[in-house]
This record gives C-alpha cells, sequence and structure tokens, in this order.
C-alpha cells in the first residue's frame, strides 16, 4: 500500500502471472474502469453492475465497503453515503484474465441496492412471451421512497 491510500497493483508481466499467481494486477479498459457485478451475499442475487477505477477498488479494498466510479458524475462514488445504503463487503472476486470485479456484499439499512427505490437495479425484465421490447416488473413495490432518500440530489440517470 502506497502512502496515499491507494493499492498498489503489480504491473501485467505475463498470462500465467495473471491467471495462475497471486498478485492482483487488474486490466483497466480504455476509459480505466473495470465492469464491477455486485450481488448479494445472503442471497446471491444480483443487485447492481457498476464500474471501478483504480481509486475506487482501492477504497473498496481498503475500506472494506463499495466504492465505484460514476460515469455520469466523472467521481468516485462511495455507494449509500448520501441514503446510508452502504455495502459492506463480504467478499472481492477478480476474474481470470483481472478484467472485471464480482463483489458480494451485505447492505446496510433497509437492504436496497438501487437508486430507484428497488432492493435490485434489475427489477424488471424483458417480456420474452410476447415476442415484443416490452418490460414487465419482477419487484412489485420500492423499499425507499428516492424523493425523500435523495432530496435536493440530482438523478445519476441521463438520457
Amino acid at each position: 500500500m502506497s502512502s496515499n491510500n491507494t493499492i498498489k497493483y503489480s504491473e501485467r508481466k505475463s498470462i500465467h502471472q495473471v491467471e495462475e499467481q497471486l498478485e492482483l494486477a487488474p486490466k483497466f479498459n480504455e476509459d480505466g474502469l473495470l465492469p464491477s457485478v455486485t450481488t448479494c451475499s445472503k442471497t446471491g442475487e444480483v443487485l447492481m453492475v457498476g464500474y471501478m477505477n483504480k481509486e475506487a477498488l482501492s477504497q473498496s479494498i481498503l475500506t472494506g465497503e463499495a466504492h465505484y466510479w460514476s460515469r455520469s458524475r466523472k467521481s468516485i462514488w462511495h455507494k449509500g453515503a448520501t441514503s446510508g445504503l452502504t455495502q459492506r463487503i463480504i467478499q472481492i472476486r477478480v476474474d481470470d484474465d483481472q478484467d472485471s470485479i464480482w463483489i458480494s456484499v451485505d447492505v446496510q439499512g433497509s437492504g436496497a441496492s438501487c437508486h430507484v427505490g428497488y432492493r435490485s437495479c434489475f427489477y424488471r425484465s424483458i417480456d420474452l412471451k410476447n415476442g415484443e421490447a416490452l418490460l414487465k416488473f419482477e419487484e412489485k413495490e420500492k423499499i425507499f421512497d428516492p424523493e425523500i432518500v435523495y432530496k435536493g440530489k440530482e438523478n445519476p440517470t441521463k438520457l
């Protein structure tokens, strides 16, 4: 660990090192990001997909709470800092070529991870029965009211 509270990642030297050794040598994309799948540690349910840059991954490792890079706000985002619905990390896994992350978390507070108020960001499915691009709700009720929880904050969804 360096003195400025970031993790020192290993340089990628060989396929064997990346796939079979114990060095963390993440491959960030051309925008400096890694995709991150976040699941509930108790149920295995996918809660969200986000992105991490080097700093967000470092802060997640160092604090034990999930941090992401917000592509819409162009800044580090400590999940739950505003809402209180922080994600306490149980385990972080890296995939075989170290270009994506899987985080297993316990969500603090009401257990919701979606800024819209649902438990999971994947609260709708595509209705395959009708052969149309229509959505149906899989989660019927919001866990919290985002108008109250995020009062005065800009919605992160961009058109």
